[in-house]
């Protein structure tokens, strides 16, 4: 089965950018299931739904999940997994003689989720889980230099994670709006302006990347040079 699961993080800068709508768009193309977990539904929608800030932007989640356009996936092991995988590492790092707390519930039930699914893609903005997958050595340099220490690294744990979590390609909101825009569907928002392409494709980088996404100027730069804008 094709899935992708999704955690709140993209969800909300799609939401704040009015760009839920390519959701749909992008499922029909992909032909497979679109996932949120119990976790993320509460931090999409259950939470919010108790606020006056947020409550529109869950009704607005709320619909897709009604639509079927986004599913919630039920299997017993998430949790399980969800924990042995926060156990392992929130222990893998230790500065100052005490454990460093580098994840929390919500992304780890995306990750949980993908291996019960026997998925290969997570749609995740938050840098510490995409580095944990990408590239641990990159996160092990950041925690040093953000605490000015040396780290010391539970290797047997980190290795059983990085293992598990291989095969899995994390996705940001920054990649789903590029893809949106080189399938068309964000055509409605051409106008007669100039560079009205380039434009529109700079709006919506710029707009995921002030609403959480972990993406550098560089890297807009460098989507925007591959799409033969700069």
């Amino acid at each position: 089965m094709r899935a992708i699961i999704f955690d709140a993080g993209p969800i909300i800068s799609l939401t704040t950018n009015i760009l839920l709508l390519i959701l749909d768009r992008l499922k029909k193309r992909y032909n497979g299931k679109f996932y949120i977990t119990q976790q993320v539904k509460k931090e999409l929608v259950d939470v919010p739904l108790e606020t006056k800030k947020f409550k529109f932007e869950a009704l607005q989640v709320l619909a897709l999940i009604g639509q079927g356009i986004l599913e919630i996936v039920i299997t017993p092991q998430i949790n399980n997994l969800t924990n042995t995988l926060i156990e392992k590492l929130n222990t893998c790092f230790k500065a100052h003689a005490h454990w460093i707390n580098i994840v929390h519930f919500g992304e780890m039930s995306v990750l949980s989720s993908a291996l019960c699914l026997n998925s290969n893609s997570v749609v995740i903005d938050e840098r510490t889980t995409r580095l944990v997958i990408e590239n641990p050595e990159r996160l092990i340099s950041i925690l040093r230099d953000t605490l000015h220490t040396d780290i010391y690294i539970n290797e047997k744990n980190l290795n059983e994670v990085t293992s598990m979590v291989s095969k899995i390609k994390p996705i940001r909101s920054v990649e789903l709006v590029t893809i949106a825009y080189e399938l068309g569907i964000l055509d409605e928002y051409l106008v007669d302006i100039k560079n009205p392409k380039a434009t529109l494709l700079e709006s919506v980088l710029w707009g995921v990347k002030l609403n959480g996404c972990a993406v550098s100027k560089q890297e807009i730069k460098e989507i925007l040079r591959i799409e033969g804008f700069q």
